[in-house]
């Protein structure tokens, strides 16, 4: 059974207040689908006595997979915050699906978060998308740290997971832990420190016996014990230290420690920690790394702040007296509570019945159009998963939730009323996969506008449009995981809808000229009807549109009647000729025709000047035209020569690649319905580590054989 969001809270569970920034740590757990982030996260609170067992993945009872979506699928598909309390210092747990597809709430929580928590399995290693994660938090010195995890599972291989993460990760990424195996000489029961030479004896569970290393142990950590005390020194700011290592001098735990601690949280240095979840082994020592380690939130770099007008503003700092700016960065819809909001604050204090001023701006071609308001905020809530426990504040570099805002979007800007501001966006992937949804009923249309609208409120990777050429509703999503879990919400809020293929925008025109002879005479009721006109149709380059060119001469069409004829042709070109879709790039030429004084009118001159089209159409030489994207692909070197083949497979024509910094691009033109299903074949091509970007370029003939059966399809 899925948990149901209460706003009274946990029972038993007592929420973490802090008045200090200095006593807060924003940690977000990153790592590959199935590495084990969710069963950590429910072993730490348990082990900090925030809930009073662990649930289980399997049994879809843990704190941060609540959504429904997630019970079913039995993964993360959703960003989910989960504090605790160690030795005094709240941490804020942002658990994040693995899975590519859900990368949208993985950047909600680096927006949310002050470090990263890379979750390795000992039995799976480090994958290709770990690895860009990596790259991309290095490229915006986020801290990281390294907890291998599952050690209790029968093909378990730390010191092949450890090797993995060194080979992947590179230079500084150290382990500050030796496991120590069992008596069957297979399962780690034990962890010895390599910096402190303390050992944590987990033999008889959790809490750990903790003692002094004895001799025998020493010898075979030395060298590891060595690299890394050289791997601290050389990030350490005194620069005696590695003079008096030189020199045989034994330097102290004490003075280690705090340089390790302040090169992890400068994002220097990256400590691996072993930890089972299963069997509470490490789990104390990842506490403690967190606290020791991972910096506050009065060391990280805040986002650029400027007025709602984009008018520059002087940097923020991490003071809770400060003015007010914080950022909604995942929104919920709940069934019982309505709207709820996940925050950062950044900077001031939040707290019940305050006034905020709400903005949101630079998404409006995902479906946010730009939005300022004022609102009330009634409670202030910490969250654990589902559950929101009320708190009297929520200081600068804290998280918290908010509910019922009636604008709020993920992505807002939370500020002062009286001082209101906007942040700077974090970056958002595109979405690449199109599904066509239509409701099943007319009663059901409404409810599926409306759900639609709250969905795409909280998913910033989610954008809705209403394709003007083929009338289709269309969500543009992740992935087909993303859109499985996109249509199970829709449906769980009672809409009933179906899908259906997605079409692509193609179009008519003419490859040769031709001529049309429209002529429309009838008598109906005693008022005849009566208009004639000849026009020549020529192909226009790509890209002009439609031109209407007047030469008719002595009066042959009435001049008042020559518009008529002007919106007749156009009203047939959007109608469409052979296979009904748009004619474009066309001049049309009326050069004669014919008029009754009594029975001519504007009606009959428009239905003439669609009939002749439409001769000049079955005389004529139509082409169908398809839209052509320019895509961009941005995959590891291995992969280009793949990329391009399968590209050019889809009548594509590569134009190159080029290096970009660790990966390559690879650019080419390629129709728009060789794409539809681009985002999840790419994703399988390369293991998950290709992205793309596509814009339309112009339309392009289509193969005969494809035209061919494009009509025969549409006319289905």
């Amino acid at each position: 059974m899925a948990q149901k969001t209460s706003e009274k809270g946990l029972a038993g569970a007592a929420a973490p207040v802090v008045t200090d920034p200095g006593r807060v740590r924003n940690v977000v757990l990153v790592g590959h689908s199935g590495s084990g982030k969710t069963t950590l996260v429910e072993a730490l609170l348990a082990a900090t006595g925030t809930i009073p067992r662990a649930g289980t993945v399997a049994d879809g009872t843990t704190v941060t997979d609540h959504d429904p979506a997630a019970v079913r699928q039995q993964r993360s598909v959703a960003l989910s915050c989960a504090p605790l309390v160690h030795d005094g210092v709240k941490i804020n747990l942002l658990d994040t699906p693995g899975f590519a597809d859900f990368v949208g709430e993985l950047r909600a929580g680096l927006r949310a978060a002050d470090a990263a928590l890379f979750v390795v399995s000992a039995v799976d290693g480090v994958d290709d998308s770990t690895v860009a994660l990596w790259e991309e938090c290095a490229s915006v010195g986020m801290p990281r740290a390294v907890a291998i995890t599952r050690l209790d599972h029968p093909r378990a291989d730390y010191e092949e997971a450890l090797q993995d993460c060194q080979e992947a990760f590179g230079d500084n990424v150290m382990p500050i832990y030796q496991p120590m195996l069992g008596d069957d000489g297979q399962s780690i029961v034990g962890l010895l420190g390599l910096v402190t030479l303390r050992v944590l004896d987990y033999s008889q569970g959790y809490p750990p016996r903790a003692g002094e290393a004895e001799r025998e142990h020493l010898n075979p950590i030395a060298d590891d014990r060595n690299a890394l005390i050289e791997g601290i020194i050389a990030e350490s700011e005194d620069e005696t230290l590695m003079d008096r290592y030189v020199a045989g001098e034994l330097i102290s735990t004490d003075a280690l420690i705090p340089d390790l601690e302040k090169a992890v949280a400068r994002g220097n240095f990256y400590p691996v920690i072993p930890v089972c979840a299963g069997t509470g082994v490490g789990l104390d020592a990842l506490l403690d790394g967190l606290v020791g380690g991972a910096p506050s939130p009065l060391e990280h770099e805040l986002p650029v702040v400027t007025g709602v007008d984009g008018s520059p503003r002087p940097p923020l700092s991490c003071d809770p007296d400060g003015p007010l700016v914080a950022e909604v960065v995942r929104t919920t819809i709940d069934r019982h509570v309505g709207r709820v909001s996940l925050v950062r604050v950044f900077s001031g204090t939040l707290r019940p019945d305050q006034t905020l001023h709400v903005s949101g701006h630079g998404m409006a071609e995902r479906g946010h159009p730009d939005h300022d308001a004022d609102e009330r905020v009634a409670h202030v809530y910490a969250p654990l998963g589902s559950q929101l426990r009320e708190v009297p504040s929520c200081i600068a570099g804290d998280l918290c939730a908010i509910t019922k805002s009636g604008t709020a979007e993920t992505g807002d800007t939370l500020s002062g009323k009286d001082q209101p501001l906007l942040m700077e966006p974090w970056s958002m992937p595109e979405p690449l996969l199109p599904i066509a949804v239509v409701a099943k009923t007319r009663s059901d249309e409404d409810a599926l506008a409306k759900n639609l609208g709250r969905l795409v409120a909280g998913d910033p990777t989610l954008r809705l449009e209403r394709n003007p050429e083929t009338h289709q509703l269309v969500l543009w999503t992740m992935g087909e995981s993303h859109a499985d879990v996109v249509l199970d919400r829709l449906r769980a809020g009672g809409v009933e809808l179906d899908t259906e293929p997605v079409k692509v925008a193609l179009r008519e025109t003419f490859g040769a000229g031709s001529k049309g002879h429209g002529r429309h005479v009838k008598q109906s009721g005693g008022h005849g009807q009566y208009a004639v006109c000849d026009i020549q149709v020529e192909p226009l380059p790509r890209g002009e549109g439609f031109q209407f060119v007047d030469k008719v001469v002595g009066g042959a069409v009435p001049h008042n009647y020559i518009p008529s004829v002007e919106k007749g042709v156009r009203a047939q070109l959007e109608r469409g000729l052979v296979a009904g879709f748009p004619v474009v790039d066309l001049k049309v030429t009326l050069y004669d025709g014919k008029a009754h004084s009594v029975d001519s009118s504007d009606a009959a001159f428009q239905t003439a000047g669609a009939l002749a089209l439409r001769a000049a159409a079955e005389s004529g030489q139509l082409t169908l035209l398809e839209p052509v994207d320019e895509v961009v692909v941005r995959v590891p070197e291995v992969y280009v020569g793949s990329v391009m083949s399968d590209l050019s497979g889809r009548r594509g024509r590569p134009m190159g690649s080029e290096s970009d910094g660790e990966a390559s691009l690879v650019r080419a033109e390629v129709p728009a319905t060789e794409l539809v299903r681009y985002a999840v074949e790419l994703r399988a091509l390369t293991s998950g580590t290709g992205t793309f970007t596509r814009h339309y370029v112009r339309h392009e003939p289509m193969p005969a054989h494809l035209a061919d059966s494009a009509r025969k399809e549409h006319a289905r």
